[in-house]
């Protein structure tokens, strides 16, 4: 491989590995924002909080599309019959649709929520179990919500990669007891978002978090939440810390396969395996490093 064209390649997998890294954390701040939002709509509404959590990501981006930024349009709600409100003009089936305006993000979540349900073509999805959201996802599919034909295959894999079914067996945050006839969840589980990495459960811990408490609260003890994590017994709790509730995995997902992880300032060998949902030693192994190994910026560490 030439000198010139080693430099471009090692540049371009730099980039597409931070690309990688933070989209995956505006999906999770994205969920982190408006998870209370989609259970609120599926209190009132009984349209799932999976469903309307995926398929904000999907239409929106995760909140990053211009509809999302500059017209709170969370869904890509278009102009229709009956519409008084302002919009926003954009290229799509034609180069002028018009597509519906917001104030705020909450109006365009419960506009999403009255299209459905005061929708005639998707009166049939209302009479599924609030839990059905593979039900619910290929109902919106049949009944035209959109044209691409993996639509439903999509949204089933946003909500099992994010683990966002877990929201609809939720009352409202606001502790609605017995709207939905679901138990009402724990202050934990309001305050906690159980995400899934690389085929493994983890939570992020704050503020009153102790080994203890999560163990007491997940029912994985306390010694193996340490086993799991790496961490050695006493070990103290830091607020945003990743902590897993099952063994992680010796490789990071296929995904990543060939694209290296870029060392930033200020972060650890521990740090990254915490982030792709890897072991430890695993990354010792895999990049052949000696034990006393210190990260150091720009460092390229691989994750398969």
């Amino acid at each position: 491989m030439k000198p010139r064209f080693l430099v471009f390649f090692v540049s371009f997998l730099f980039e597409t590995a931070l690309f990688a890294q933070s989209r995956q954390s505006v999906q999770w701040r994205y969920v982190e924002n408006y998870k209370d939002m989609a259970v609120d709509q599926m209190v009132r509404h009984r349209i799932p909080a999976s469903i309307t959590l995926a398929q904000g990501l999907l239409e929106s981006g995760s909140g990053q599309s211009r509809l999302a930024r500059e017209a709170h349009n969370h869904f890509g709600i278009k102009v229709s019959r009956g519409w008084t409100g302002p919009y926003i003009v954009m290229s799509d089936d034609r180069p002028d649709d018009r597509f519906r305006k917001y104030r705020t993000d909450d109006e365009s979540f419960e506009d999403h929520s009255l299209f459905l349900s005061k929708n005639q073509r998707y009166r049939s999805l209302f009479s599924l179990k609030i839990t059905d959201y593979k039900g619910w996802a290929r109902g919106l599919k049949r009944c035209g919500y959109a044209t691409n034909p993996n639509y439903a295959e999509m949204i089933i894999g946003v909500i099992e990669r994010y683990n966002l079914h877990q929201f609809d067996t939720q009352t409202s945050v606001r502790q609605r007891p017995g709207t939905l006839g679901e138990v009402t969840v724990s202050d934990f589980y309001a305050q906690h978002i159980v995400y899934l990495v690389n085929g493994s459960y983890m939570i992020m811990a704050v503020s009153g978090d102790t080994w203890e408490r999560i163990a007491m609260e997940t029912g994985v003890s306390v010694r193996k939440l340490l086993k799991y994590n790496e961490r050695p017994k006493g070990a103290k709790l830091a607020i945003g810390d990743v902590i897993y509730l099952e063994k992680k995995h010796k490789k990071a997902d296929k995904s990543l396969r060939g694209i290296p992880h870029v060392v930033k300032a200020g972060e650890s060998l521990y740090d990254i395996a915490q982030h792709y949902g890897v072991r430890l030693k695993s990354l010792y192994k895999l990049n052949s490093l000696p034990a006393d190994y210190v990260a150091c910026e720009g460092d390229l560490i691989w994750l398969n």
